[in-house]
């Protein structure tokens, strides 16, 4: 063999060699998921730990859950992880995903200033406090973005018996953004807001707000994740996608979230159902 021949040899071996390491190098995913997972800093404890195990690299967009899903919806994300059971079970039923899973809970707190012009601290009722937030027309900011904080806002408010879509208010700011947003906006105003409790423990900007209202069944905050169809969406990373939903429901993925704290405190809790 020559010598030009063998250094063609040893090119070709190198090439392929880089081919094969590009190739292992770009098992990533992209999780269409909720500002809350985000910003309560969950995904920074839970995510490397599952690249680790698996060497999938995960690829976060976080969105609202109506946009996350939309988002899902359009085959630009592979798994989405959300909190709004029926959005992702309609989601499923009209074969945009696969299968709904259970993954964890949390729950929402009412938020407010420590004044209390509504006078709704240490409600056992959260949709008791939601009208005489409307009845004394203080201040409340939403989020308005049709979010699953968003869609369980407007719950209340219909429990509330108050078409807070036709008729809102001047006491009523929709800002159209992200739960950290919203909490910057009640912070600045004084104002109620509904939060996911995770976002509102990692939220530093508290300043005069705290928790008004909780312990309500209906704060209840479930988590479910979805592979999106591949049937759908050729080109969605299936495998690498069930293999994080199969690590999120596994025993080493529930741990992880059992152990993630903000403040020192628990702030997910996970309930996998494989059934």
């Amino acid at each position: 063999m020559t010598i030009h021949r063998r250094l063609r040899c040893a090119l070709s071996v190198l090439l392929f060699g880089a081919a094969l390491a590009s190739c292992a190098q770009d098992r990533s995913i992209v999780l269409a998921s909720t500002t809350s997972t985000q910003d309560s800093g969950l995904f920074d404890e839970l995510l490397p730990r599952f690249t680790q195990q698996t060497g999938i690299v995960v690829k976060v967009v976080a969105q609202g859950t109506g946009q996350a899903l939309e988002t899902a919806r359009r085959g630009d994300a592979d798994v989405v992880l959300v909190h709004a059971k029926a959005q992702e079970e309609r989601f499923v039923a009209d074969g945009d995903g696969v299968r709904r899973f259970p993954v964890m809970y949390n729950d929402f707190v009412l938020i407010g200033p420590q004044r209390d012009p509504a006078k709704v601290r240490g409600a056992a009722d959260v949709v008791a406090g939601f009208r005489a937030i409307a009845t004394t027309r203080s201040t409340f900011v939403s989020r308005g973005d049709q979010s699953g904080t968003h869609l369980a806002e407007l719950a209340l408010w219909r429990e509330a018996d108050i078409d807070i879509a036709r008729n809102p208010g001047p006491w009523y700011e929709s800002i159209g953004q992200g739960m950290g947003a919203a909490l910057n906006t009640a912070a600045a105003q004084s104002a109620y807001v509904l939060s996911d409790r995770a976002t509102w423990m990692a939220f530093r900007n508290k300043g005069e707000l705290a928790v008004l209202v909780e312990g309500d069944a209906r704060l209840f905050n479930q988590y479910g994740v979805i592979l999106v169809n591949p049937a759908r969406h050729p080109h969605v990373r299936a495998a690498d996608g069930q293999a994080f939903i199969d690590w999120l429901l596994s025993p080493a993925g529930q741990a992880a979230i059992a152990e993630f704290r903000v403040g020192g405190q628990q702030v997910f809790f996970p309930n996998a159902d494989r059934r």
